[in-house]
């Protein structure tokens, strides 16, 4: 077995009323959307990095902005799908996944974003783990300035 750890962070791009907070390629209605080229999705984005530990291959980078600024690819499970392709003698076996935030709450859309997440990464849903945590306001994401998310993947050769 192997593991990787992946971690992205975005602040919040209060007043744009053109994007949408997206988190684990669910849409979190009446929210503040995140500030990136993309869409932002931090969960996504701490999951292609975690694969690209495994992998080696860095999507988050020149790849990515390839297909966002030169082809307008903005939803993040594009960059994952790239990522999920580079694990060619590896397959996922967990995921675990830590979501530092003040604002939205995560509890209530855990299982949706758990059941997405589930179809994106081909897991059953008891194969991801999601916890949320405010950091006791410790850190600007805890302040509501913005969202942290940690990953660890686990995959196993083929």
């Amino acid at each position: 077995m192997i593991a990787a750890i992946g971690q992205d962070s975005h602040r919040f791009d209060i007043g744009n009323t053109q994007k949408k907070l997206i988190l684990a390629g669910v849409e979190f209605e009446g929210e503040a959307p995140l500030l990136g080229n993309s869409d932002a999705d931090v969960i996504l984005h701490a999951i292609t990095n975690a694969i690209s530990g495994i992998s080696g291959v860095n999507i988050l980078g020149k790849i990515s902005d390839d297909l966002c600024l030169k082809e307008g690819i903005s939803d993040s499970s594009i960059y994952l799908k790239e990522a999920l392709k580079t694990l060619k003698n590896h397959q996922l076996t967990h995921i675990s996944i830590s979501i530092e935030c003040q604002k939205p709450k995560i509890t209530p859309m855990i299982s949706k974003m758990k059941e997405n997440l589930a179809q994106l990464l081909n897991l059953k849903v008891c194969q991801i783990g999601i916890t949320a945590t405010s950091g006791e306001g410790l850190t600007a994401f805890g302040r509501g300035e913005g969202i942290q998310a940690f990953v660890i993947v686990s995959a196993m050769p083929l």
